[in-house]
């Protein structure tokens, strides 16, 4: 095992980690969540990242996910309430299917999410409320830039069963897939004319992205359904 992280984690943690593994049902789940980490220490991958399927690191001072490579059988991680940013990129992890990144400091969609789908294919649910790439009433994000944020992240998770704290519905699915379906977005990438090209090769905040696509498409074309998110 190489390149894990050198940093030492206090005894108390590690007996109270294994207290907590054996005293639960289920052996698969690991909370890390309150323990002033800013990182995954090696001591806890070479321990538990054989056989972990639900880690919870909330509430931490993480910034980098490099180490959750080793963790294989991984299908849910919760990471809340950590500075992670949008440079933090997730390593791959085909069987996560749960995935929480609650009041982060995820400031732009472009190339993130991008990046998420290639590493997380198969998630079924996704939270970022509370970041700033993610506009909802709980950060002062209008209706519409909501609803445009909300379809183009449904558009690239065809597995994607919640977002946020709502429920996917076909009809946003297939609104998804037609304001953002793959040739869509293809032709604006690859077109500098537009400058959507350059907006997908730099980290941007989503309103910089909303605006590009509202010229591009119109808002008008954005209700032509009356969706609910």
């Amino acid at each position: 095992m190489t390149d894990l992280p050198e940093t030492l984690i206090p005894p108390d943690v590690i007996m109270s980690t294994e207290s907590h593994v054996e005293n639960e049902e289920d052996s698969t789940k690991l909370n890390l969540a309150y323990e002033k980490l800013y990182e995954v220490p090696r001591t806890i991958v070479e321990r538990f990242s054989d056989y972990v399927i639900y880690l919870d690191l909330s509430h931490n001072k993480i910034t980098n996910l490099d180490a959750l490579v080793h963790f294989k059988h991984l299908t849910s991680l919760i990471a809340d309430d950590n500075p992670i940013t949008e440079h933090c990129l997730l390593p791959p992890l085909p069987k996560l299917q749960l995935l929480w990144l609650n009041h982060c400091k995820i400031a732009s969609l472009f190339p993130w999410v991008g990046k998420l789908k290639e590493s997380c294919p198969n998630l079924n649910y996704l939270c970022l409320m509370g970041n700033p790439a993610a506009p909802s009433y709980l950060n002062g994000g209008t209706y519409y830039e909501s609803l445009q944020y909300r379809l183009f992240v449904i558009s690239q998770f065809p597995s994607l069963t919640h977002l946020d704290d709502r429920k996917v519905t076909e009809d946003q699915r297939q609104e998804a897939q037609r304001l953002y379906k793959p040739p869509f977005l293809e032709r604006f990438v690859k077109s500098r004319n537009t400058g959507f090209g350059q907006l997908v090769h730099t980290s941007v905040t989503w309103t910089a992205v909303q605006n590009k696509l509202s010229t591009l498409l119109g808002k008008d074309r954005a209700h032509e359904r009356n969706l609910l998110i």
